[in-house]
């Protein structure tokens, strides 16, 4: 009886996988019904570089929020200071007359100076809320949206007093600006760096908390905090770093949103913060591979029906979360 019980429960597993995946073909391709090959292919590109670029935000609100259970509203101002610090070093380097005449691998080496040192930034000003403001709050959710909310103000005040309340233009490497044809379709270099840095950090991610031993003890930290501590390890040092690791990845994404869209602002982390929350809960508390999937599933469908439905763009993310946790109320990768 158990033994068919298993069967069973492995067949129905089985049955809903490839339901899944037909599902998700089926709506992938769906657009192809309404817009042109070529302009769906263009459509595409733009919304898998989109996508990466919201996981890169969302990946460090999953580590502090999914991991260590800490509602981070403060995740936001780390985004919009990491943009400021890379924006920082780009403009430096413009002064020196190299943007504007920049190779492609030239460009390359600016934007990995921009990236180190917008999470540098990140990175400091995560460790630096993790002990003066989280480390007092923990396992308190009121307390850690109301603190986090305040470190959020704090941050954005500070930009605004270093480098102004108005929009700064960020100067874009030349290199970037250029683009190769695919099947006709003009296909910036840029969208694809992007891509491939999401692609990179999620392989990064998934391997230093699956195969490493920090991986483990913090995926035991949070189920068992106290078990740890009694092992000999500092579970609270590897919070810091986690919390750092998070926010470092949000300056990241920071920098690498500003370059995409040539500008940055002190609020400019709000709007993009929606979107990482969206991603967040559509993969699933704490998963890395559901934030990597819900980041493709936002970019993509925020694409295509801005070009059907400019007005429901932003709609369609809320309707399509609100669907998967009707089906999956823990998200699609989510712990059942």
């Amino acid at each position: 009886m158990t033994s068919q019980t298993i069967v069973f429960t492995t067949d129905r597993n089985t049955f809903k996988t490839g339901v899944s995946w037909t599902a998700g073909v089926s709506l992938f391709l769906m657009p192809l019904i309404w817009i042109d090959p070529v302009t769906y292919l263009t459509l595409t590109i733009a919304g898998l570089s989109l996508g990466m670029l919201i996981f890169l935000i969302a990946s460090g609100l999953t580590l502090i929020f999914g991991l260590m259970d800490v509602l981070n509203l403060a995740h936001a101002a780390f985004f919009a200071f990491g943009a400021y610090a890379g924006h920082t070093v780009l403009v430096f380097l413009n002064s020196l007359g190299w943007i504007e005449t920049a190779s492609l691998l030239n460009s390359l080496l600016y934007l990995v100076a921009a990236l180190c040192a917008a999470a540098f930034v990140g990175a400091l000003l995560g460790v630096v809320t993790e002990r003066l403001v989280i480390k007092k709050v923990y396992g308190n959710h009121l307390m850690q949206l109301l603190v986090t909310v305040g470190v959020s103000f704090v941050i954005v005040e500070i930009l605004k007093i270093i480098w102004g309340v108005n929009d700064e233009v960020v100067p874009v490497p030349a290199g970037f600006q250029d683009s190769f044809i695919v099947c006709g379709v003009f296909v910036e270099y840029f969208r694809v760096i992007a891509i491939i840095l999401g692609v990179g950090v999620f392989a990064v991610l998934q391997f230093a908390l699956k195969k490493t031993k920090i991986g483990i003890i913090v995926r035991a930290g949070v189920e068992n905090r106290e078990i740890v501590k009694t092992t000999g390890y500092n579970i609270s040092r590897i919070f810091t770093l986690i919390f750092a690791a998070g926010a470092g990845l949000a300056a990241i994404g920071g920098t690498m949103m500003a370059i995409f869209n040539q500008a940055v602002d002190p609020g400019m982390g709000d709007q993009f913060l929606i979107f990482a929350l969206i991603v967040v809960i559509i993969g699933g508390m704490g998963s890395i591979t559901g934030s990597f999937v819900g980041a493709i599933i936002v970019g993509l469908s925020f694409n295509y029906v801005a070009f059907l439905v400019p007005k429901m763009a932003l709609g369609v993310n809320f309707m399509i979360m609100a669907v998967i946790l009707l089906i999956r109320p823990k998200g699609l990768f989510g712990k059942d």
